[in-house]
Order: C-alpha cells, then structure tokens, then sequence
C-alpha cells in the first residue's frame, strides 16, 4: 500500500513539471500579425563604387637623382636630408683646381690661334697685292691663302675647346634641377665621385606637391574603370580624414602577386596644404561609378521582385498590400526608389506571415 502512494507521489510530481516546463519553455509570440519590420523611405546618397587599396607615388619629375657628369673630390657639400630647396638651389662642389687650369688653357689656346689669324690675314693680303703685280709665283700665294684658311680654322677649333673646358668647370657646382625635400644623399665631403657611363648621385630630390596614388584594382572590377571617374582614399596617418581625385590612367600592364592579378589605376588629387602626404603611403581607394545624392532609397530587403517587376509590401488597414515601385541604382544595402513612394511612407521589410493582395 506504501509503495502504490509513493508511486501515485512520483508521478503527480512529474505531470507538474512537464506542466511548469511547458509554461517556461513555450516559444513568444511575435508582436503583430504579418513579423516584419517596418522600415521608411528615406533619402541617403547612394553609389556603386569599386574599393581597391595602393600607394603614393611621386608622379614623373616629381623625384629627381641630382649627380654630377665630371669626376672629382667633393669640396662641399651644402644640404643634408630633410632640408627644403628651391630650384636652381648650389646643392654640392667639387675641386675644380683642375678644371679651372683646362679652362684657363682653353684660353690661351684661343689668343694664340687669333694672333695667327691676324697674321695669316695680313699676310695673305700682302701676297694679294703681290700676285696682282705678278711679283710671285702662283704655288707662293695658293700657300698663303691655305696659312689663312687653317689659322682659321684653328682658332674656330680652339674656341670650341674653350666652350667646352668652360661648360665642364660649370659642372663642378650641382644645381637643383627642382624645387623640393632632399630625401637621400649619396655622398660626403673628401670622397671621390668618378663619371664614366653612369653620372654618380650625389642627392634625391623630391617634390612633394607632385604625388598621385596608385590604386591596384582586381581584375574582376577593372573593366568598370573610366578616366575622368571621382575616387576617394584615406591614409593610416589621417585615418578621419577623406582625400579626393580623380582616375587620370589605367595601366595597361598587369601585377601580378601571390597569384593575384591587379592593375594600376592612378589618380591625381591635389596635395592638402595642411597637412603632409609622403610616398609609399597605403591608401584605402574607393572610386565611384555611378553615384546620386538625397535620393529616396530602402533597405534591400523591402523591396521584392516578381519576373520582371519589383514592388513592395504595405499595410491596408488589416491587410498587406502590393505596391509597385520603379528603381534606379543599388548599393550594397539600399536601393533608389524612383516612382511609387514618398518619404516617410512606410513599408513592410523581410518575410510576411500573411499573404499579399
């Protein structure tokens, strides 16, 4: 008998909890009768853009290897990295005791060979006015005539000389072809610069105000890429900061990493004033595509489509109802609503439980 009401005990006491654990554990109801979010028209800037990331680089001239074509020891060297020039700028010299003694004899050479034209000259005219007298024989004055002739050519030969003994003193003192930041020098006072095929570098010149970005764009996207398309980058220095350009080229010529193919596309963008960009930046590249401003746009989700058509879900009284719309651009999460809606009107986003009419 003990048993039979420990038994009827146990078995009460399941029923309970099977009755209290479908209480805890029933699912909620959702809230309405359709479970969809209501989302409104709104107006946003929409776009379809290609991201792609790339390095500054200076554009061509912008960075300039400054040597020297003559060899000789460095005497001074007037700039050290980091310093700002301006064109036409004495940035180095060499000894030029040398060069100045090959000059200085280009010189000399040059009165000598004057001094003998004015005496082939006058000598040539006295055999004129000889031979004219028939006073000498013909062989003697064709010889005066070609003393002339050569005493000429000599000096012409000598001026030549001196034009060039000049232009390579001239070398001895290096110029800045260009305004700009000297990034590296190659060479220090006392060392010997030798020019055979290659002129020696002495410093890098770079002008920071000539910089473009080079933006390596996936193969799969770079047929969508036009020059004249607006793009925009952000660098790690200025991560709150937004740069603006322009496509100015697409590289023909692909990159190839890590099997990964990619092209160059370059964009020009006018260098901030308040603020310093250098090469070898990494940039974060978006380029527009297409792009509208304040538009009215919804979510993806709201809008839905049927064969050719999209349309979207509203409430009618206690009913949902097809709307037909008319769209334009999309971008990853919205689309531009052309026709068939208004701002603020509000529309049915995700599945439905009940069937539309």
């Amino acid at each position: 008998m003990k048993k039979i009401v420990i038994a009827c005990i146990v078995v009460g006491a399941i029923a309970a909890a099977l009755a209290v654990g479908k209480r805890v554990w029933s699912p909620p109801r959702t809230s309405g009768s359709d479970g969809a979010e209501v989302v409104r028209v709104t107006r946003r800037s929409l776009g379809t853009e290609v991201k792609a990331t790339g390095v500054i680089k200076p554009k061509t001239g912008a960075q300039v290897n400054v040597g020297s074509t003559v060899s000789g020891v460095v005497s001074h060297l007037h700039v050290r990295i980091g310093d700002t020039v301006d064109k036409g700028q004495l940035l180095a010299e060499l000894d030029s005791r040398e060069l100045t003694a090959r000059r200085d004899a280009a010189e000399a050479a040059v009165k000598l060979a004057e001094a003998n034209v004015a005496y082939s000259q006058t000598d040539f005219s006295r055999k004129i006015a000889l031979r004219t007298e028939h006073l000498i024989a013909r062989s003697e004055f064709d010889l005066a005539q070609q003393s002339n002739d050569v005493a000429q050519q000599q000096r012409n030969q000598a001026r030549a000389n001196l034009e060039e003994a000049s232009t390579q003193l001239g070398y001895a003192r290096i110029y800045a072809p260009i305004g700009g930041v000297v990034s590296a020098v190659s060479t220090e006072e006392g060392e010997t610069v030798a020019a055979s095929f290659a002129a020696p570098t002495f410093v890098t010149l770079l002008d920071l105000s000539r910089l473009e970005v080079w933006a390596y764009v996936d193969e799969t996207d770079i047929g969508r890429i036009r020059v004249g398309q607006k793009a925009r980058f952000t660098v790690d220095t200025y991560a709150e900061r937004e740069f603006t350009g322009r496509v100015t080229a697409v590289y023909p010529k692909p990159e190839v990493r890590d099997n990964v193919v990619d092209y160059i596309t370059v964009l020009s963008f006018q260098t901030p004033a308040d603020c310093i960009l250098r090469p070898e930046m990494t940039t974060a590249v978006t380029i527009d595509l297409k792009r509208r401003e304040n538009v009215l746009a919804l979510p993806v989700g709201a809008v839905h489509r049927e064969q050719q058509n999209r349309f979207v879900l509203i409430h009618s009284g206690n009913a949902i109802e097809r709307r037909p719309v008319t769209t334009g651009i999309r971008d990853e999460n919205y689309w531009e609503i052309l026709t068939g809606l208004h701002e603020g009107d509000e529309v049915l986003a995700g599945e439905t439980k009940q069937e539309a009419n």
